[in-house]
């Protein structure tokens, strides 16, 4: 070994490029050795186009502290999938309710299937994760509400989310194709967690009736008659082989199945009053049906209510109200049959208006139904006034008895509301603008929403202004 060192340094010294070429000093050490060995030296000279090959670490620790990759670490940090991610315009407005001053910023959001997270302007905003103590804007979409606002800012493409929790944001962005994208993706996410705890609640549902069943079924045999000494041992015996464990199953299974046969329809439960139709989120003829009339008695209670203390509200039905009591309102309304909304729980009017809002946006059919909407906007392009009212009025009339109804004590109360506009600012034109996305839409949403949004508007405003024209018994 002493010999390989001195010729190395021979050739060191006779060969200047030595160092240049490439020369690498490898120590090797045993680590199996009881005692400590000399050190062995090797010279290699290596090409230029050889590389030096990595010692391979085969301690899987090391393996799985220190060979992490930024995208192992941030998968590891959040596991949720990224929808869509990018810049947009945003204000906070309202936190648990409590309203905030608007204030616009530019930020980061990054849209996942159960959130949204707000981050600061930044370049590499998924670095913002690694940086100690930072912690984005959450929003859980959970139970949330989004809906387009265009009265809540001169800004034009503003649409606000509304949570569960009490917090409003307002989402902008000057370029209409972005913002309708992120429009669609976040209220596909919101409907996708709301089909998804649906579907939770029934296989809950389902679950608790199951073991209620068989808790049953155990009731019965501890009921049943002891059998008697003589049959003990031939029941023990039974007991012991898996043939009568199957005969037991199966008696179980007949006798629940059974149970199940004779148990009453769910038409016959509703008959009763054991099980009540839900008023939000079902067809408007169903409740009416139910209720044996033409209008639904909420959409009356709601009415007379702000029209008791409301009509000179400032922006009355464009102010929203707090969504947790507007859901605990509505959970009121589909569970009990007496409803008092001058009870003090409901004294904002705001929560009153919300929720009769609620009730139309949530209408599996908007009141003026999917196959009159085309018809509608075609009538509200016609450019002679007398034709397009005389149109609009013939498309009403041949509506629905519940739709046109309902429809008309709505638009008399907002002509109320519209005539005192001078104390609660809320005119024809904006109330078009809060109530056309809600009464009227098309089956399946286009490219052209911002079109449809404009003769949404403009169709509700021409129904107040012309009321009754439109509503009246004159043939005009």
């Amino acid at each position: 070994m002493e010999r390989s060192t001195a010729s190395d340094m021979a050739s060191e010294k006779a060969n200047p490029s030595y160092h240049s070429t490439g020369a690498v000093q490898m120590r090797i050490k045993s680590a199996n050795s009881h005692h400590d060995r000399l050190s062995q030296s090797k010279s290699m000279i290596l090409s230029d186009n050889v590389k030096v090959a990595e010692p391979v670490n085969r301690h899987r620790r090391n393996h799985s502290q220190h060979n992490l990759t930024l995208a192992d670490i941030i998968s590891t940090q959040d596991h949720t999938v990224v929808e869509k991610e990018g810049y947009l315009l945003k204000a906070k407005i309202a936190d648990g309710g409590k309203k905030l001053r608007k204030n616009w910023s530019t930020s980061w959001i990054v849209l996942t299937a159960r959130k949204m997270e707000f981050y600061k302007e930044s370049k590499q905003p998924a670095l913002a994760n690694l940086k100690p103590g930072y912690k984005p804007e959450c929003v859980d979409l959970r139970g949330a509400r989004i809906e387009w606002t265009p009265e809540k800012s001169s800004r034009k493409n503003v649409f606000q989310i509304t949570t569960l929790s009490g917090n409003e944001f307002l989402l902008q962005s000057d370029i209409d194709f972005l913002i309708l994208d992120w429009f669609h993706a976040i209220k596909n996410a919101i409907d996708r967690l709301s089909k998804e705890q649906s579907c939770t609640s029934r296989n809950l549902e389902f679950k608790l009736k199951r073991s209620s069943s068989i808790e049953l079924l155990n009731s019965l045999d501890a009921e049943s008659k002891e059998p008697k000494p003589e049959h003990r041992k031939s029941l023990i015996f039974r007991l012991n082989y898996s043939a009568s464990d199957t005969n037991d199953r199966n008696r179980v299974k007949s006798r629940l199945k059974k149970f199940i046969s004779r148990r009453p329809s769910l038409k016959t439960l509703q008959e009763k009053g054991l099980i009540k139709d839900q008023i939000f989120g079902s067809h408007l003829h169903l409740v009416c049906e139910h209720e044996n009339s033409t209008v639904p008695k909420f959409v009356r209670l709601c009415i007379e209510a702000v029209e008791r203390r409301g009509l000179d509200v400032d922006g009355i039905y464009r102010v929203s109200g707090n969504l947790a009591t507007i859901q605990k309102l509505r959970f009121v309304v589909n569970q009990e049959e007496k409803l008092n909304l001058d009870d003090s729980q409901w004294e904002d009017i705001h929560v009153v208006t919300g929720a009769l809002k609620m009730f139309f946006r949530e209408l599996p059919e908007p009141l003026f139904p999917y196959c009159f909407f085309e018809q509608f906007v075609e009538a509200i392009k016609i450019p002679d006034n007398a034709i397009r009212i005389k149109s609009i009025k013939n498309l009403v009339k041949k509506l629905p008895r519940p739709n046109y109804e309902t429809m008309k004590i709505l638009f008399e109360h907002l002509k109320k509301i519209a005539a005192k506009e001078s104390v609660n600012l809320m005119s024809t034109q904006s109330l078009g603008i809060v109530f056309g996305p809600t009464l009227l839409r098309p089956e399946k949403e286009t490219g052209n929403m911002a079109v449809h949004m404009l003769y949404q508007n403009q169709i509700v405003e021409l129904m107040l202004s012309e009321y009754s024209k439109i509503f009246g018994s004159e043939e005009d």
